[in-house]
């Protein structure tokens, strides 16, 4: 084409990747073997060494365990696929009973525990000889990591496989549950990449539980088997995350002003799992050529793609794809993602990369809390001092919508708990952490509408998000603000317009 771009590798490390990432999609260029090393040697160009994993290595045959007992018995990190993590029996092979048969002190990692029964945690014969650290709390560990028996290490989904190259930070073991090796020895990770490709390139060594459930899925989670140094069967069924058939009201009137007034025809959606997302997913059903970039989805998106109302056909990267990192939902969506070329699973440093974020238009992405001070900043990951979920991919997705050109960062919220506690507040409870900043939020919903608060001043964020509080709340709030912030006016020119303070 006419791009006039040229390249070569300089003093400046991030100009040449900056540079690559900003390459349209159909422009056909060319790179000095220099610049070509320059860019494979980079970590953070993840991108360009996304095949590694297809690589066959010189090894002998997994199946006959090439991990010793010695080996087992100097393990300090055991990396767990969140599939792993799940099951009880995944704990059950040679490899691990060796290790538990050992002094304690081993630190289990794992990046999402969403369910199933967590044996490292809740089962005392595993427990005392691996202490979990999760990279993002799931209900099946909180109690856990409260009550100070598990650990938790706040961190960006993206920038976890960067943690795990980090000398500071050794993955000794993995437990990697994939899909049986088709005719050619390459297995897939199935419905969960995320950061696990990640974890097998910088682990010393490599467990594959076979499970003939796990899908064949398409990206970048193909493994050849010789990668592992372990095979074990371990049919079992994929641990299932059912939505609530019936959404209550107030949750049906946040998706409704999403999708309703926020959220136009090609947009790129990122949403997570729960009950705002499939809300909002309801409630588009009159909208046209929708595309899917996310960190994770879930059986909401189905019936979209089944009416041709998600398309992918606007999206810059990954036209007519939907691309995702991890995936959790019912047998329906595991049917639907399995050896099916429309579903790109990919490394998380790649999908929740803001700079692959933002390079898709009107990409809006929709993510809850919590709860709001009324400055807009967003707690998202504990009640006050209690550690509740993570930080995951909020920030990444935030950031990269708000860059996105059209694109929209909204943070959805009820405005009070089910015991009728408010959710937006004067100021977060003390211990609460800050996970989205109140310079990172451009639209705040809940049940009593939509503040949009890019641009403007906290006078005028207060105001508008005392409207959207509870009617119950709002007497309170207005008081706390005016001692904050004195006389809330807008625009300076409405000095008559006050919401207290009035003489």
């Amino acid at each position: 084409g006419n791009h006039g771009f040229t390249a070569s590798s300089s003093a400046d490390d991030e100009a040449p990747l900056l540079f690559a990432r900003a390459i349209p999609s159909d422009c056909i260029i060319f790179i000095t073997i220099k610049f070509a090393t320059f860019l494979l040697e980079k970590p953070s160009a993840i991108w360009l060494q996304r095949a590694v994993l297809s690589h066959r290595r010189q090894r002998a045959d997994p199946l006959q365990n090439r991990i010793g007992d010695d080996a087992m018995r100097q393990v300090r990190t055991t990396y767990l696929h969140s599939r792993c993590g799940d099951d009880a029996r995944a704990f059950d092979h040679r490899a691990l009973r060796t290790r538990v048969d050992q002094q304690p002190g081993e630190r289990a990692t794992d990046p999402h525990p969403l369910g199933g029964d967590a044996p490292f945690v809740t089962n005392d014969k595993y427990r005392k000889h691996f202490r979990d650290n999760s990279l993002f709390i799931g209900a099946n560990v909180r109690k856990h990591v409260n009550l100070g028996q598990a650990d938790f290490t706040p961190i960006f989904l993206s920038e976890i496989p960067q943690l795990f190259e980090d000398p500071d930070f050794n993955v000794d073991v993995t437990l990697i549950m994939c899909s049986p090796p088709d005719q050619h020895g390459y297995c897939s990770l199935g419905t969960s990449v995320d950061c696990t490709r990640s974890a097998i390139l910088s682990a010393t060594h490599n467990i594959g539980l076979i499970n003939e459930a796990v899908p064949r899925t398409h990206g970048d989670g193909h493994v050849h088997i010789s990668h592992f140094d372990a095979v074990y069967q371990h049919n079992a069924p994929l641990p299932e995350h059912k939505s609530s058939l019936v959404i209550d009201p107030v949750t049906e009137r946040i998706g409704q002003y999403i999708a309703n007034e926020l959220i136009p025809d090609k947009a790129c959606l990122q949403m997570g799992i729960g009950s705002i997302p499939d809300a909002v997913l309801q409630c588009l059903h009159n909208h046209q050529n929708l595309g899917i970039h996310t960190e994770m989805f879930s059986d909401g998106i189905l019936d979209l793609v089944d009416m041709g109302i998600i398309s992918n056909s606007y999206k810059y990267h990954h036209r007519g794809k939907l691309a995702t990192s991890f995936a959790m939902g019912t047998k329906r969506l595991y049917d639907f993602v399995a050896d099916n070329p429309l579903v790109l699973f990919c490394d998380c440093s790649y999908i929740n990369d803001t700079e692959v974020i933002r390079a898709n238009p009107l990409t809006h992405a929709i993510n809850s809390c919590i709860e709001v001070d009324i400055t807009g900043q967003v707690c998202a990951d504990s009640i006050g001092t209690k550690m509740y979920s993570g930080v995951g991919g909020q920030m990444d997705f935030m950031r990269g919508a708000a860059l996105s050109p059209g694109g929209k960062a909204i943070m959805s919220l009820s405005s009070a708990t089910g015991k009728g506690q408010p959710k937006i507040l004067p100021v977060l409870k003390p211990g609460a952490g800050v996970v989205t900043t109140r310079a990172h939020v451009q639209y705040i919903v809940t049940e009593y509408g939509i503040a949009k608060l890019y641009g403007r001043t906290l006078r005028e964020r207060a105001k508008s998000l005392i409207e959207l509080a509870h009617p119950d709340h709002r007497e309170d709030l207005e008081k706390a603000a005016f001692e904050r912030f004195g006389r809330l006016t807008l625009n300076g020119s409405e000095g008559e317009q006050r919401v207290d303070g009035d003489d």
